[in-house]
């Protein structure tokens, strides 16, 4: 498997979500995966801050954001399996905040 670090040029925040054309069971496997490798997965339980919306979609794009963060931004740190992309635009929301990078 390749890995590849996509760098995008002048941002000076990234944040890992999960693709929007993922099927169902590639994000879950992707999510279990994430939190099972040291992603912080407790905003994402039932009555969390990031709980809602209780989406697979969601869920994975919390978990990949903790996961990228918690390993420095490194090279192949938000591909899982190629269901997450990096993007430029803040995906937090009412009170869940993603990490971004500084």
């Amino acid at each position: 498997m390749i890995f590849v670090n996509v760098m995008i040029e002048g941002a000076t925040h990234t944040w890992c979500v999960a693709k929007k054309d993922v099927d169902h069971e590639s994000l879950l496997n992707a999510l279990n995966y994430a939190c099972g490798a040291g992603a912080n997965c407790k905003p994402i339980q039932p009555k969390a801050e990031c709980y809602y919306p209780n989406t697979a979609q969601s869920h994975a794009s919390y978990a990949f954001d903790s996961y990228y963060h918690i390993n420095n931004q490194a090279d192949g740190s938000c591909d899982f399996g190629g269901t997450a992309t990096l993007v430029q635009s803040d995906p937090s929301y009412r009170g869940c905040r993603y990490p971004s990078t500084f």
